[in-house]
């Protein structure tokens, strides 16, 4: 009788280990959740989808998608993930990244509540505005025009959050965000408070060259007052130009490379003979050629490959060399 128990009875030692590591897994990622979730003012969802949070609407889904409504709940947040040694990405307004089509493994955070207001400070002719990482950058310029605020005219357009705009150093039509930032308040990875004021910051064309793991959560800027009409005037000057040269109606994730020095990416592509080329339902776009549109169902794999078909075609007929200005998240085979 024992024998017969003994050879029907299951053993651990004979379990698929693939089966066992997945189990642990999931139920790591369930713990995980189970403590964010009791952070007030952190929301968390689950393999949540990111092609609805990205301009160009393409993106697999985070391990947990976050939001976090205040500087207490994120800093929180970041120490939790710290000590589970869960790795993170910031995700603003989803323009400059192309997220992989098998999303991303880990936490994606995005800042809401508190990180989206502003505050404006006038001192004698200049003005003083501290606003928070997930503003909107146009929805700021707009503002301080109406307010007669000047030299925030330049961002006018850029599809972009202030803390996306400043950690890569935003900048058009001749001007940075380097030259309006004045602080910037931010956290580590551990969750630990960062203030640096802009001499101890070094920015150059569209990197901001902050630590791997900050989180930036309010920036400090300085413009100058001015009559509001003509800021106004100057911001409409420059939206009809954008819409003039800039492709619409269709989504993308702005300029997917940086202007080598003394050219300009598109007129590159455009002279490589790609303006218009297609992979699959991505195009670089027939209006201007450093900007790759989804005409729906669009795959990031579609593309990259456009991305590199770019970067090869202009090797090799010009000798230079295109370096993205979007930033690849998530799950890749080779980047």
């Amino acid at each position: 009788m024992d024998g017969e128990r003994s050879r029907n009875t299951p053993s651990l030692h004979h379990s698929n280990p693939s089966v066992m590591f997945a189990m642990s897994q999931e139920t790591r990622k369930a713990a995980l959740a189970s403590e964010l979730k009791q952070i007030a003012g952190v929301r968390v969802k689950m393999d949540e989808p990111l092609a609805r949070y990205t301009s160009m609407k393409i993106g697999g889904p985070a391990d947990y998608f976050i939001e976090t409504e205040n500087d207490t709940a994120l800093a929180r947040l970041l120490q939790v993930l710290h000590r589970h040694g869960e790795r993170f990405c910031l995700l603003g307004n989803g323009s400059n990244v192309l997220i992989g089509d098998r999303g991303v493994r880990g936490a994606v955070i995005r800042l809401a509540g508190e990180f989206k207001k502003a505050q404006w400070h006038e001192t004698g002719v200049t003005v003083q505005v501290n606003v928070g990482a997930a503003f909107q950058v146009t929805q700021l310029v707009r503002d301080a025009a109406r307010r007669g605020y000047a030299d925030l005219e330049f961002a006018e357009g850029i599809p972009g959050t202030v803390g996306g705009a400043l950690y890569m150093n935003a900048g058009a039509y001749g001007s940075e965000f380097e030259k309006v930032v004045d602080h910037v308040d931010a956290m580590n990875s551990r969750g630990d408070p960062l203030h640096l004021s802009r001499a101890q910051m070094t920015l150059s064309y569209r990197d901001s060259h902050l630590p791997a793991g900050t989180v930036v959560t309010h920036v400090r800027m300085k413009l100058r007052k001015e009559e509001s009409a003509q800021v106004s005037s100057k911001v409409r000057e420059i939206t009809r130009k954008r819409k003039g040269s800039q492709p619409s109606g269709f989504p993308n994730s702005g300029s997917m490379f940086r202007n080598p020095s003394g050219d300009f990416a598109g007129r590159l592509i455009e002279a490589a003979g790609l303006k218009g080329k297609r992979i699959g339902q991505a195009q670089i776009s027939e209006r201007h050629a450093n900007f790759f549109v989804n005409h729906g169902g669009a795959k990031a794999e579609d593309v990259r490959r456009l991305m590199a078909l770019a970067q090869s075609e202009v090797r090799d007929r010009f000798g230079v060399e295109l370096v993205p200005e979007v930033k690849f998240f998530g799950d890749w085979d080779t980047i």
